[in-house]
């Protein structure tokens, strides 16, 4: 595909500065005659076409066409919080898109299943879709799809958790590492040489569950724990396992000190903590600031939230898929890392 010119590649060719070709291209003043014919004939030179009609025009530069397409986005069985936010980015970007002649399309999954997650995406492909945001689980099977779309030139996008070893245009999400290391180094504040410490992971099968886990333990390890400290379970998000696998736990391991829910049930988790009698006893880190995180964290069951920015993961994909589709913008670099943010019961109200 060939590479769009840009405002930088104009700024070169006419020997100026990038503002100098943005006061030309926006039809601010202060620019000297001499300067704006130069820019005007590197941006015809170089074939740029402005991203607006007016701005072409006004220049004499070739008007955009926007060719009309169909991205598709593909969710993972999530719900609750999750969903909605990622929903809320993906209509918010999706109304902006629409002036630009692009239609979103989107397939929910209704299980993590690999063969469900390719069956979804062939049928985006059969509905037109020239460019798919994906998030679903860490499987060979889905890398060799995403291969297989980038040898057909249909660019994907993973957001929130990434799929690894394959040929997606770009990965946008938080540095799930640099949440896990941060969970580690608030616990290694509040736990002993001789106490244990509890992991839950939702997962594993997410690559962003087992990076999360991998950061946690980096940094805690740095910090001089070691891996006998640690009782590690699975829990796929679900309030009942979630609620029997932790009560299971500290009642076999009575010198748990804290608890690190690197996935989205911790009301399971609070629940066992009650129902065993350990209340106000074990610090307790989660992940992602939901109703009900927003609850504890106020009531004082939980410690810490490290929230993502999830609404940008549903927002972002599909307009980096535009750029590429329309516009012939490849990404120079293979992560747009989100914002995270450290939460408690002080800080609480500026998030909400």
């Amino acid at each position: 595909m060939p590479r769009k010119v840009t405002i930088n590649m104009v700024a070169k060719q006419a020997g100026v500065s990038r503002g100098t070709v943005d006061r030309v291209l926006n039809q601010r003043p202060h620019v000297k005659p001499e300067l704006h014919e130069r820019i005007v004939k590197a941006m015809k030179e170089l074939g740029y076409v402005p991203p607006r009609e007016d701005q072409a025009k006004a220049l004499g530069l070739a008007v955009p066409s926007l060719q009309p397409s169909v991205l598709g986005v593909l969710l993972s069985n999530e719900k609750g919080h999750f969903r909605n936010e990622i929903m809320r980015g993906i209509r918010d970007v999706q109304a902006l898109l629409a002036d630009y002649s692009i239609e979103v399309l989107v397939e929910e999954c209704e299980t993590n299943l690999p063969s469900e997650t390719l069956e979804r995406i062939d049928h985006l492909i059969e509905q037109g879709a020239c460019g798919i945001a994906i998030c679903a689980i860490d499987h060979s099977k889905i890398a060799e799809k995403i291969d297989e779309l980038y040898d057909k030139n249909i660019p994907v996008v993973t957001f929130n958790s990434d799929i690894s070893n394959c040929k997606r245009l770009c990965f946008v999400g938080e540095d799930v590492v640099s949440g896990g290391r941060v969970a580690g180094e608030l616990v290694s504040k509040y736990i002993g040489p001789d106490d244990a410490f509890l992991v839950a992971i939702g997962n594993p099968e997410f690559n962003g569950h087992r990076l999360r886990l991998q950061g946690f333990c980096e940094r805690i390890y740095e910090k001089g724990f070691s891996g006998g400290q640690i009782e590690l379970i699975e829990t796929y998000n679900d309030y009942s396992l979630t609620y029997r696998k932790v009560k299971e736990v500290l009642e076999r391991v009575p010198n748990i000190r804290a608890i690190y829910m690197a996935n989205h049930s911790v009301t399971g988790c609070v629940d066992a903590i009650h129902e065993v009698g350990r209340t106000g006893e074990i610090f307790v880190v989660s992940h992602d600031l939901t109703d009900s995180t927003k609850r504890l964290l106020k009531s004082g069951d939980i410690d810490f939230a490290i929230a993502q920015d999830i609404y940008h993961q549903g927002y972002r994909p599909l307009w980096v898929l535009r750029n590429y589709v329309q516009k012939h913008i490849e990404r120079s670099d293979e992560t747009d890392k989100t914002s995270i943010d450290i939460i408690c019961s002080e800080n609480l109200s500026t998030f909400t």
